[in-house]
């Protein structure tokens, strides 16, 4: 078993004391089933190096364990991220996501909900370590008349009040996108704001796609991190197209037609979305693994999901070409905006562009 410090789970529960105090019966009863569910996985993660010396552990994840870590010393040597003891155990939890987050958003409005939280600040999410807790909220949401979209959720970070593990919900991937991923909550640990999610998420994206790059070069894996950009290009044609509708539907909600014809173009921008995808797919060759995001309706909240984590991106990028591609550097700009406020650092970031 990883070893917690005492240090780590009185922080924890000082915190969790906190938000009791803050909040309703209701929420107890979250907080509580949440805090039970990560001190779970805490105590039952076991260390790689113990697994790997294990003779009857599976060979597979034993090499498996050994490639992660010589993602983890790239990240740190390379990318200035800060390792620690990230990613030095491993937890099955026996499911097949870490969480399961709820969105929603008014019938007629992309603004999604929010949620405040002690430690994450607010967001426009709500986790459960449950799916069935996770539909059931969803349902009274739902009952309110509110557009709501529920997704299930491989990893997460603690924001370094754990050390994060391996899990068997992200251990299957491809070495390639196991890079991505660890670079990318490791840049959460760099900077976070609390409440500020398309920030966060904007310059985890960078962090992870010029790790991905730098990774490629000195590890020989050209052609395969060829096929991870590519997918990436996929993801970004995706995202064009969602926030094009986004806007689309931002407009017809603002105008001062009935909600009878609203819900009417509503539906036609939906189905008129889904049209688009398809000649996009065609002409990939595939689906890009987006089939699934389009298998049920298609609502507000859902399309928020996707705009929310990539609108400053290109902001961050440019930033980073300012800073000469020193990562450190780029860290140490990006602390300053951190110390803003939102409008403030969105617009000096933009100013730069």
């Amino acid at each position: 078993m990883k070893t917690v410090t005492k240090l780590q789970i009185t922080k924890f529960f000082f915190f969790l004391f906190c938000s009791m105090l803050l909040f309703s019966c209701e929420a107890i009863g979250y907080y509580t089933q949440a805090a039970q569910e990560q001190l779970s996985i805490v105590f039952s993660r076991k260390n790689v190096d113990t697994l790997i010396a294990t003779e009857s552990f599976p060979q597979d994840l034993k090499e498996k364990f050994s490639e992660i870590k010589l993602i983890k010393e790239f990240a740190g040597t390379q990318l200035a991220l800060p390792v620690g003891n990230n990613y030095s155990s491993y937890v099955d939890v026996k499911r097949n996501y870490m969480v399961w987050n709820v969105f929603a958003a008014p019938e007629f409005s992309m603004e999604p909900f929010t949620w405040c939280y002690p430690i994450a600040g607010c967001v426009s999410y709500r986790g459960y370590f449950s799916k069935e807790h996770a539909l059931r909220y969803a349902k009274k949401l739902e009952d309110r008349g509110l557009d709501v979209y529920t997704g299930g959720v491989s990893a997460y970070s603690t924001l370094g009040w754990f050390d994060d593990s391996l899990t068997n919900t992200i251990i299957n991937r491809s070495n390639t996108q196991l890079a991505r991923l660890i670079f990318h909550e490791l840049a959460h640990q760099v900077v976070y704001i609390p409440g500020d999610t398309t920030f966060n998420e904007s310059f985890a994206t960078v962090v992870e796609l010029e790790g991905l790059r730098r990774w490629s070069e000195s590890s020989g894996q050209g052609d395969v991190v060829g096929n991870e950009l590519a997918g990436q290009l996929q993801r970004q044609q995706f995202v064009d197209l969602v926030t094009e509708y986004r806007d689309r539907l931002n407009t017809l909600y603002q105008s001062d037609i009935p909600d009878s014809l609203k819900r009417i173009e509503k539906d036609e921008l939906q189905l008129s979305l889904r049209q688009e995808f398809l000649l996009l797919a065609e002409e990939w060759g595939s689906s890009g693994g987006y089939d699934s995001w389009f298998s049920g309706s298609l609502n507000n909240a859902q399309l928020s999901t996707v705009t929310s984590y990539n609108d400053l991106v290109p902001y961050f990028e440019n930033l980073l070409a300012q800073s000469n591609g020193d990562l450190e550097t780029f860290y140490s700009k990006v602390l300053n905006l951190a110390t803003l406020d939102e409008a403030q650092r969105i617009e000096k970031l933009r100013q730069s562009f």
